[in-house]
């Protein structure tokens, strides 16, 4: 995990630790809730109930936020879950951190409008890092969410794009100082490898990321599978955890993980 030689670290005492908080994640597709296997819509696994059925779980159950994903709208473009958000703000108090298919500034400015508290940037943070960046400064640094994709080759962690068919020239290192130095305050990354597998998140990385981005929240994605890997994930900086399949799965509850 390389570090660029350009940039360095931004120093500790600009900002407070964070604290973790926890995302239960609803992925939709054709109006279902769905898991996808390392981000594979070929291995797709569907869930009941229905999306605003499940956020209405969730909130009772206590959840402050949740992480919500428009995968027709990932592959596609053209944020679709408009609907759901109104019925979810008109339901609960949950705040929703929400992406898929963000190409724009309207897209960004059309999301929020919607009911979002924060806006998930995904593939055009890689592909446009200066206009993602400005994107920042202009809607304020909480309510933009970067996620980064990464998967390790030849030891460095890299950003694959297209599917994740192709690769950015940039480390995820290089691109996630970038942002932190734009006035970053939300860092989601998942690890492919571990993406929908239930192996466990990659401790090492997120310990690696929090170090290297003092004040920033990274928010653990990819391979949660019991509330002992939340506390991990706390344990290393995390200052989020999304939780998927094993909750759809039943392998915990989530009260016990917002308990911890």
């Amino acid at each position: 995990m390389n570090a660029p030689n350009a940039a360095s670290p931004i120093p500790d005492s600009q900002f407070p630790t964070p604290s973790l908080t926890i995302y239960p994640a609803i992925d939709v597709r054709d109006g279902r809730v769905v898991r996808l296997k390392q981000g594979d819509y070929a291995q797709q696994t569907d869930y009941a109930p229905a999306p605003l059925q499940l956020a209405q779980r969730y909130a009772a159950d206590g959840a402050h936020w949740l992480h919500l994903v428009d995968l027709d709208a990932a592959r596609d473009g053209g944020y679709t879950l408009a609907p759901l958000l109104g019925g979810i703000a008109g339901s609960t108090a949950l705040k929703v951190q929400t992406g898929g298919g963000i190409r724009s500034v309207d897209d960004v400015q059309c999301v929020l409008d919607a009911g979002a508290a924060r806006v998930v940037v995904g593939s055009l943070a890689v592909r446009e890092p200066e206009t993602v960046a400005g994107w920042i400064t202009r809607f304020g640094a909480q309510h933009i969410t970067i996620a980064l994709d990464t998967r390790l080759i030849e030891d460095q962690w890299r950003l694959p794009l297209h599917g994740w068919t192709d690769v950015s020239e940039r480390t995820l290192d290089e691109l996630a100082l970038f942002y932190a130095q734009a006035g970053l305050a939300h860092l989601l990354c998942t690890d492919i490898g571990r993406d929908g597998m239930l192996a466990g998140p990659n401790t090492a990385l997120y310990q690696h990321l929090c170090a290297l981005l003092p004040g920033v929240a990274v928010q653990a994605s990819g391979g949660i599978r019991d509330v002992a890997d939340i506390v991990a994930a706390r344990a290393v900086g995390c200052g989020g955890a999304i939780l998927g399949k094993a909750l759809l799965e039943g392998r915990f509850e989530l009260k016990d993980a917002l308990a911890c």
